[in-house]
């Protein structure tokens, strides 16, 4: 069978991605320009700057991605870009060079969903990995349990019904003006802490919910850290977001592993920003019972263009294309299709 090889681009928030992947599994090349220097002043993702940088660097980042893999646009035979979720700016930048490269080299558009190129990350990273499988993504935008019962075939198990994980890290650590993006610094300053130091909420919801709710977590937080200014009581930093960081993480892996365990699943596949967090990790792997869990590398965690390819590579062998009327579709869902 032919070597296919795709060039993919993501644009969904504040990282301008190219990749090159050859028959879905295997990276040629993965260029990745970060904004997050830029937009550390102002706390946060400034959608209209992110926009600006992307139109800036978009050219660059694709004709680097080519050259560090070899190729020319001769070799390439699908173009894949990340059509939503995302900022909706941010997304047309890269919607629209695709859409121009497509059109004019007469490749192959393939739309990808950015949820479901988390997941195809982890087949990068394990060359070996075949669905069935449970997965769960956790990213700033987007908490996620998914039965995967084949290549682009799902059924949502769970998501989020207010705040995501990574979106109340970032809010908890923005509140102690520790930085952003916040999960990193979190995850950091939780190792000096003690994660039973406080007893901060776990919000399971209803007995057969797979749905996630961090809301009532990060009001508590908040309240907490609120109170002891107004009673000019010294917060101990580390101890809080340790118990912090536990109370969301604890909630991710139970519901994982009882989702395993209800559809007999014995595989966990972990995606998203979140996924590179140390502690998440670990209690996944304290926890599971003959259970094989499955990480991406930490550079496939955070967005990238290499899962996109990937996905977009079982979409190519389907032959499911998109036409030049392709849009921006910042509100996305990944449904369930199976």
């Amino acid at each position: 069978m032919k070597d296919i090889k795709i060039l993919a681009i993501e644009t969904s928030c504040d990282e301008t991605a190219a990749a090159v992947v050859k028959n879905g599994r295997e990276v040629l090349s993965n260029v990745i320009s970060s904004q997050i220097e830029i937009h550390q002043l102002y706390g946060g993702v400034v959608p209209e700057i992110a926009s600006r940088k992307h139109i800036e660097n978009i050219n660059i980042i694709i004709d680097r991605a080519l050259k560090e893999s070899g190729m020319t646009f001769d070799d390439i035979d699908a173009i894949a870009v990340t059509y939503g979720p995302g900022l909706v700016g941010a997304l047309l930048v890269g919607v629209n060079s695709a859409k121009g490269l497509a059109f004019s080299l007469k490749k192959p558009l393939i739309a990808v969903n950015h949820i479901e190129g988390h997941i195809s990350a982890n087949y990068i990273s394990h060359k070996d990995l075949k669905p069935p499988f449970i997965s769960l993504i956790v990213s700033g935008g987007h908490s996620h349990l998914v039965k995967v019962e084949g290549y682009g075939k799902y059924k949502i198990l769970g998501r989020s019904r207010d705040d995501a994980a990574g979106e109340a890290f970032d809010k908890i650590a923005r509140s102690l003006e520790l930085g952003y993006p916040g999960g990193p610094i979190i995850d950091k300053i939780a190792k000096k802490g003690n994660n039973k130091a406080i007893e901060f909420p776990r919000a399971y919801l209803e007995d057969d919910s797979y749905d996630f709710s961090f809301s009532g977590l990060k009001s508590s937080v908040l309240n907490y850290i609120n109170n002891n200014k107004q009673k000019g009581i010294e917060i101990n930093v580390p101890d809080l977001v340790a118990s912090f960081q536990e109370a969301i993480v604890e909630v991710l892996v139970n519901k994982t592993l009882k989702a395993a365990v209800e559809y007999n699943f014995d595989k966990i596949v972990l995606a998203g920003g979140v996924a590179s967090n140390s502690r998440l990790r670990e209690l996944f792997k304290q926890k599971q019972k003959n259970k094989k869990l499955y990480f991406p590398d930490k550079i496939l965690c955070t967005d990238n263009a290499a899962m996109i390819g990937s996905s977009a590579y079982y979409k190519y062998l389907n032959k499911e294309f998109s036409d030049y009327k392709l849009n921006a579709v910042p509100n996305l869902e990944l449904t369930s299709n199976i």
